[in-house]
């Protein structure tokens, strides 16, 4: 039993940096990661709004503003190709919340740990107080859309397609969808943490190798988590918008599609 000590000692499952006010507790350590991240986000896009302001007259545009056209240029046009069309703000949205997620997921790959109870940049979505803010955020502008487009009387019909005796079973799955979205990505970001925080038990000469290939692993995992839940807003939206009847023919179309 005494070899488990350092693992219950060293290792805090969920612990924060926690301040009340108003009988309210803030996870300090994730609204400062979070601002980072977003503070990441906003650089790179004022850097790119600057870059195309100094080139209005000439007409050369610079690296970081063909990076971000090519980026956007891209996903649009999969987005098209894929699920046909989607409002013109989704796929900008989209992108930004890929790389903020992105940029948060990463954080904990910088070794900032003071001790064993204070990591300086921890991820902010291995929070589920950011993931399901994100999430809720992200499901409230897609049922906003939704209804205006549609009208709230057209978008509540489709809770009743394609039979009206799923209707339980359609405002069900609407309402878990911001739960999966959140928990998804948490569940992948946290266990990543787990991850280096029991790497880090390991004396640092046998360390070094399992830790930079974990670190090397949670990169790719933390892309795919970012790319899946702007993927899935993307989607979100545009079912939100599609008719019934449309939704249905663009999923044959899909599906009578020969894999590549």
């Amino acid at each position: 039993m005494t070899g488990l000590l350092p693992l219950e000692t060293n290792i805090e499952i969920g612990h924060h940096v926690e301040r009340h006010f108003l009988g309210l507790t803030f996870n300090m350590d994730t609204i400062w990661t979070t601002l980072v991240a977003g503070a990441i986000v906003l650089v790179l896009g004022f850097w790119a709004r600057s870059a195309l302001t100094k080139n209005t007259t000439d007409h050369v545009p610079t690296k970081i503003q063909l990076l971000w056209e090519t980026i956007v240029k891209e996903v649009t046009t999969q987005v098209e190709d894929n699920l046909g069309k989607v409002p013109a703000f989704v796929v900008p949205l989209a992108v930004a919340l890929f790389f903020f997620i992105l940029f948060a997921n990463w954080l904990e790959l910088l070794p900032t740990e003071i001790n064993d109870k204070l990591h300086l940049l921890p991820a902010p979505t291995a929070d589920t107080n950011l993931t399901y803010a994100m999430a809720i955020m992200a499901m409230v502008g897609v049922w906003i859309y939704g209804i205006r487009e549609k009208g709230l009387g057209g978008y509540l019909k489709h809770f009743l397609e394609p039979f009206p005796v799923l209707l339980p079973l359609n405002i069900l799955e609407e309402l878990t969808k911001p739960i999966t979205l959140a928990l998804r990505l948490f569940g992948n970001i946290f266990a990543g943490g787990i991850m280096l925080a029991l790497i880090g038990l390991i004396p640092f000469y046998a360390s070094w190798a399992p830790n930079l290939l974990w670190k090397l692993f949670d990169m790719a995992i933390g892309g795919i988590q970012a790319f899946i839940f702007a993927l899935l807003v993307i989607l979100y939206f545009g079912m939100a918008g599609a008719g019934h009847g449309e939704h249905d023919e663009h999923h044959e179309d899909l599906e009578s599609t020969p894999a590549a």
